[in-house]
């Protein structure tokens, strides 16, 4: 057999195998995500893997960069690499997916047990907070007062509906999404 005919061959069983699985995604016929352990859970990860052209004859590129991830340690990162390729170097020459998947299924404590959450902060700083933090903290901007006149001018910006134009208030719509969130990808 030749190396499509095996990975079409694997692909057709990973499918059926996996069909209705939350946690298995084909991202493309040679491309597939696989997450051990539940969602909430601190110590899942995603598998990213991707075939060659000659795979089952060659390994798979196995990769642990996903965004849900993050969480994870570089050391962690390293040690679960380690041991899938050793999974890997077992089983060249074979359809192998299905065997590593769930390896790291059973083997998810082991894999796991000196994870410590990497906690990270995103924080937004403008160009000014960023070029004197310390004067940033200590003094608070106040907030802009505007006049009469310019508050009469803000409310007479409306159209002749007395509608203001679209878009006018575009901070609520942000909120309204954040806490709504987007479309589902169905």
């Amino acid at each position: 057999m030749t190396a499509n005919e095996d990975q079409e061959m694997e692909l057709e069983a990973l499918r059926s195998i996996y069909e209705g699985d939350e946690c298995f995604k084909e991202i493309s016929p040679v491309s597939f995500q696989f997450r051990i352990g539940e969602l909430e859970d601190t110590k899942a990860f995603i598998l990213d893997i991707v075939w060659p052209e000659m795979y089952p004859e060659s390994a798979p590129q196995i990769s642990l960069d996903a965004f849900f991830n993050n969480r994870i340690s570089a050391e962690t990162k390293q040690l679960i690499l380690s041991k899938l390729e050793e999974q890997v170097e077992a089983n060249l020459g074979t359809a192998m997916m299905y065997t590593l998947f769930e390896w790291a299924k059973e083997n998810q404590e082991a894999l796991m047990e000196n994870h410590r959450p990497v906690m990270t902060a995103v924080t937004l700083t403008s160009s000014s907070e960023a070029a004197a933090p310390s004067s940033a903290a200590k003094k608070r901007e106040k907030k802009e007062q505007l006049t009469k006149a310019q508050k009469r001018r803000m409310i007479n910006r409306t159209d002749n509906k007395g509608e203001l134009p679209r878009g006018w208030n575009w901070v609520d719509v942000i909120k309204h999404l954040s806490k709504t969130g987007g479309k589902d990808d169905d």
